[in-house]
């Protein structure tokens, strides 16, 4: 490198505008990851921004954007650049501070803003010990010199001001540095170089492959871990990219004890846990209870309450199958865990003893909508569609119902499937009613005894009661496997193009007539197995349960679930969730906080101020030459330098 590009080099690192423009970076660094919510699971990104803006912000890194190459780069140039600047500025500031310019020329003090000029009858002696005496009394430091013409005295205070300027620039080196060591750079070297790799499987933490494992030396992390109550671990998860990265622990962490305290709405309240610490290091394990901002430090780790969840609840399950008439079964299946189910895969992620919503009715206050599992029902071909399923009723319209949610893919939403309850606040009047329409043998028998019925039908032959009893069957048939939709489009293809808008609504009246006697006469043989008596009309209740079971039944399909899943019962274990960071870059951030705001007081707070007093032998005495400069608050010196004068001139009144 040729000599002279060394001093551009320096001068442009050491430069204020890109000292500036690297602290603007940095400041929008912060904005963007103080809005975008970092270290999120990528499906929820996907939720909120989109596809599109999901890979634009995935690109820019801003999912992590204080461990993003980028922000480690901006940070790493500042250090640079603040470190030339005070290698650069370092020597002239130590001189400033030795340096009173005692050797200060009469001609240049008579320029200065801040000059007076006035005689007295003393002599030169005696005005160094009154200028002496008045200078310490103003807490200035001087030092005198024998000038051409007389006796200079030059003093200063506030030299910290200088200190100031060194103190908040070691500052910002000592800030960066510790956020470059708790930025993950050893991690991303890493993976740039092949030796470590993100997992994105579900699979137990013991088939984790090494190259997706980090060591307990691992010096920076921020990883999470659920333990149930009673269990241990001494592996904990880092949220990265699209996947995880297992993190060993030196020590095992032990729940022994998890609380939460819960509000009359069901809203949580507070949450703590009764940790026990086992290490190799230890004499005997250590016990602390930890809550929310009250955490557990132990040996540069650092462990928070961070959230609570489920630790494998025992769900007691009831199997109504949908996809035939079969007699429901029972199931106990455990949370987290995989239970086969027939030819599909449960896979139960979650479970909730409290549902805290706001009140449908629109009042300010929140109800409790009561336990919910959430599963997904994975066929052999590896699909899979998400549910939804509360265990009690639910309230809407003054009538009762389930409530099970199905989506197709996580950045869907859920699509509910409302079952009417019954009396009892049961499902079991609709699942009855359902069962008999997919049951054959009963659907043909009832649709036998409605053609029959009709005034129509007792007087044509038993094969006319046939084929209309058939095609009711058909009908229904029709309305369970699709719904309405289903019997829209047979009747569509059913009729010429040109005919549809004519027969359009007379067919379709015509087939809803003749579906929603057949039906109801199945409803009718439930409640005759209810032993309620069809021969009187049908209650309130019991006319409203049908026109609610039929919109349920015109939907089933959409459900796509081979069984509807009725919570009856579980055996709740609460899980905490813990939060474990290693940060040794935070006995570097703390001091230079500290150091910064040292720094910044100093150099507002106490501003370099200089004086300097000219003593001339005259034959009456002396001439004095009074002069001071100021950098910052000069009304504060105006005063100051005022007072002085006022001083130094009170025994004379003789002024040149």
């Amino acid at each position: 490198m040729p000599q002279s590009t060394f001093p551009i080099l320096l001068r442009f690192l050491g430069s204020m505008n890109l000292a500036i423009t690297l602290l603007v970076a940095i400041a929008v660094a912060a904005v963007i990851g103080t809005v975008v919510q970092q270290n999120q699971p990528y499906p929820d990104y996907v939720l909120k921004f989109g596809p599109f803006w999901f890979e634009v912000f995935k690109s820019l890194d801003l999912y992590n954007v204080y461990s993003s190459a980028w922000f480690l780069s901006i940070l790493g140039f500042l250090v640079l650049s603040t470190s030339v600047c005070v290698y650069r500025n370092l020597p002239h500031v130590l001189r400033d501070l030795n340096d009173y310019r005692e050797h200060s020329q009469r001609s240049a003090l008579s320029r200065l803003p801040h000059q007076h000029t006035f005689a007295n009858e003393l002599d030169t002696q005696a005005n160094l010990a009154r200028i002496a005496a008045l200078l310490q009394r103003h807490h200035y430091r001087f030092r005198h010199n024998d000038a051409q013409t007389g006796l200079l005295i030059a003093a200063k205070k506030g030299s910290g001001g200088r200190l100031g300027y060194i103190f908040s620039h070691v500052a910002i080196i000592v800030i960066c540095v510790g956020g470059l060591m708790d930025g993950n750079l050893p991690l991303k070297i890493a993976e740039w170089r092949g030796e470590i790799a993100v997992e994105t499987r579900r699979i137990p933490a013991g088939e984790i492959p090494p190259i997706s494992t980090l060591s307990a030396e691992n010096s920076s992390f921020r990883a999470n871990i659920d333990i149930a109550e009673g269990g241990q671990s001494n592996l904990a998860f880092i949220d990265y990219k699209d996947g995880y990265l297992l993190q060993k622990l030196p020590f095992t962490l032990q729940v022994d004890d998890f609380r939460i305290e819960h509000y009359p709405s069901g809203q949580p309240k507070s949450f703590e846990s009764d940790l026990t610490v086992i290490a190799p290091s230890l004499p005997r394990p250590l016990k602390q209870t930890i809550s929310v901002n009250h955490p557990l430090t132990f040996k540069g780790y650092t462990i928070y309450q961070n959230s609570f969840g489920d630790g494998g609840s025992k769900l007691h399950l009831r199997t109504w199958p949908l996809y035939s008439a079969a007699n429901p079964g029972r199931l106990t299946a455990t949370v987290k865990q995989f239970t086969q189910l027939d030819d599909h895969q449960l896979e139960i992620s979650d479970f909730r003893p409290f549902n805290v919503n706001p009140d449908p009715s629109g009042e300010k206050k929140f109800i409790n909508l009561g336990p919910s599992f959430q599963y997904k029902l994975r066929q052999a071909d590896g699909t899979a569609n998400e549910y939804l399923t509360y265990m009690q009723p639910i309230e809407q319209e003054g009538r009762w119902f389930y409530l099970s949610g199905m989506r197709g893919k996580v950045s869907e939403q859920f699509n509910y499937w409302f079952l009417p309850a019954d009396r009892e606040k049961r499902p079991a009047r609709f699942m009855a009613f359902y069962h008999s329409l997919r049951n054959p043998e009963i659907l043909h028998a009832i649709a036998m005894q409605t053609a029959a019925s009709s005034d129509s039908g007792k007087q044509s032959s038993n094969d006319d009661r046939q084929k209309v009893a058939r095609f009711m069957q058909s009908l229904a048939e029709q309305f369970i496997e699709g719904g309405q939709e289903k019997i829209t489009a047979m009747l569509e293809q059913s009729v010429a193009p040109e005919k549809r808008p004519e027969a359009s609504a007379v067919y379709s009246a015509v087939y809803s007539a003749v579906l929603q006697r057949l039906l109801k006469n199945v409803y009718l043989q439930v409640l005759r197995q209810e032993r309620i008596d069809v021969n009187q009309p049908m209650s309130d209740f019991d006319s409203q349960f049908l026109l609610d079971a039929l919109a349920a039944v015109n939907l089933a399909h959409v459900y796509a679930a081979p069984v509807f899943l009725e919570l009856e019962s579980f055996q709740h274990i609460e899980a905490t969730g813990l939060q474990i960071t290693r940060s040794p870059g935070q006995w570097l951030v703390f001091p230079g906080c500290l150091l910064l705001v040292l720094g910044v007081f100093c150099m507002f707070y106490l501003p370099q101020r200089r004086l300097w007093i000219l003593l001339e032998n005259t034959a009456s005495g002396s001439v004095l030459l009074l002069a001071g400069s100021a950098q910052r608050n000069r009304y504060d010196f105006d005063r100051e330098f005022e007072l002085i004068k006022q001083q130094l001139t009170q025994p004379t009144t003789s002024v040149l």
